[in-house]
């Protein structure tokens, strides 16, 4: 029954997607077996690893801000950000699972649905957001250290931190403004991209920031590795701990940034493509939207990724998260520094490096 919903679930999507003759609506209900199993069940692999992992991973992450690190840098400040971006797609990801489960059946009403996709796109753009200020951090450390950027105060971290979640809110804002609800028969469809054959001014502005806020931020962390790599070979600085440390810390900002978000944003792409300018290709089409659901998951995993990248962008934390298993730990605590093993061995081998 499961199954079957689901693939009721993608043939509406399918439909509601874009306005396609008669003649290529009947093709639509041809079903490549292997590919909607994986898009039936990978979300839902995704979506529980995330819950089991991201979940007890945030929360020692959070305890070690709080309660471990009593001194507080500008790029410890914005690490915390984004620590705080992953509460919201952690909040809304039950939801997601209960809704996969269902057959992609929303049952939680027109306006949670909003605000749902509100949360996870602002988690989204706050990530992107926060990760490519720390990495730009680590960058002006290394090559141009002594830039007047480097010396900004915690305060003006808290302000600049203030003024980009303002920003990406006022980016998400289409979710509260737009129905984002989509009911077909007795399936109600909570979904955004690719599911409108008019697409309100609103969203246009949305797809615009979707690519926008991962391109122009990847350019530069892309820069940013190169220009980090060319100046250590220049000046032979790679054996210096601290510059070791600050290069390690942009290429694990960029490698997560690139897995987690470049397949959406490219699956995306393409099903506009093919929707604009090539409407009878329906083959494709359909496929493509299955790799974009597909895709979509991997963005869900980034909560789970990021103690990885607390670990090599910040010295204070590595340390504090390899004195896990202290008797200073509480018991309940004490579980998720076991979940937390892979990050504390990677942090015992960067310790050991660094």
């Amino acid at each position: 029954i499961k199954s079957q919903l689901m693939s009721d679930f993608i043939l509406t999507l399918d439909k509601k997607s874009y306005n396609q003759p008669n003649k290529c609506r009947g093709r639509m209900n041809v079903f490549k077996r292997p590919l909607s199993f994986l898009v039936h069940v990978f979300p839902q692999i995704v979506l529980i690893t995330e819950m089991i992992v991201g979940l007890p991973g945030s929360i020692l992450a959070l305890w070690i801000f709080c309660f471990r690190l009593k001194v507080w840098k500008t790029h410890v400040f914005f690490l915390f950000n984004l620590l705080l971006a992953d509460f919201l797609l952690l909040a809304s990801v039950p939801f997601r699972i209960d809704t996969h489960l269902r057959g992609g059946d929303w049952v939680f009403g027109r306006l949670w649905c909003s605000i749902n996709l509100f949360m996870l796109s602002v988690n989204r753009s706050a990530s992107i957001a926060f990760m490519t200020v720390v990495a730009l951090d680590r960058y002006f450390k290394v090559v141009h250290p002594h830039h007047c950027i480097n010396r900004i105060s915690l305060i003006q971290a808290r302000w600049l931190s203030a003024l980009m979640w303002i920003t990406v809110i006022l980016f998400q804002i289409p979710f509260l403004t737009t129905d984002t609800l989509h009911t077909n028969g007795n399936v109600s469809l909570c979904h955004t991209f690719l599911s409108y054959k008019v697409t309100p001014g609103a969203m246009k502005v949305h797809y615009v920031a979707f690519t926008a806020e991962f391109f122009l931020p990847w350019l530069l962390l892309l820069f940013c590795s190169f220009r980090i790599a060319s100046h250590l070979r220049q000046r032979e600085m790679d054996k210096q701990k601290r510059v070791r440390r600050a290069i390690q810390a942009v290429f694990v900002i960029s490698a997560v940034f690139t897995f987690c978000f470049m397949p959406s944003v490219i699956t995306g792409l393409l099903g506009l493509c093919f929707k604009a300018y090539h409407p009878l290709d329906c083959k494709s089409y359909n496929r493509i939207i299955r790799l974009f659901t597909l895709s979509i998951g991997l963005t869900y995993l980034k909560s789970a990724l990021d103690p990885i990248i607390y670990i090599f962008s910040s010295a204070m934390f590595c340390a504090a998260l390899k004195n896990c298993g202290s008797t200073t730990v509480t018991p309940a605590l004490q579980g998720s520094c076991g979940i937390a093993s892979f990050p504390h061995t990677i942090c015992s081998l960067v310790l050991l490096q660094g």
